[in-house]
């Protein structure tokens, strides 16, 4: 063994983080659909919360923010919901996640 690598468990700050570059690039898929993507804390937390595992750590982030923010979003959106020039404010309200335009 040449040298051994410690690595520290992932704590809730560290997911929030991840969680939050995760959703940078569903906002640049957006941007090319002419749309703008805002999370709020609450919603971010509540995904952090879910898409976190002590064992696994980050794994589950990326399936959590699939199942509760892009399925969901490309429903509304195929349903015409949101179009060209809206700004989409993704909110966690009453343990769900929720979409409405702003601005």
């Amino acid at each position: 063994i040449d040298e051994v690598v410690v690595f520290h468990a992932l704590d809730q700050r560290h997911i929030k983080s991840i969680a939050q570059i995760q959703l940078q690039y569903l906002e640049k898929r957006l941007v090319a659909l002419d749309m703008n993507l805002r999370v709020s804390d609450a919603a971010l937390a509540a995904l952090s919360q879910v898409g976190f595992d002590p064992v696994f750590g980050a794994r589950p982030l990326k399936r959590a923010i699939q199942a509760q923010i892009e399925n969901p979003l490309a429903k509304e959106i195929l349903e015409g919901h949101f179009a060209a020039k809206d700004t989409i404010l993704v909110d966690y309200d009453n343990d769900q996640i929720r979409f409405s335009k702003t601005g």
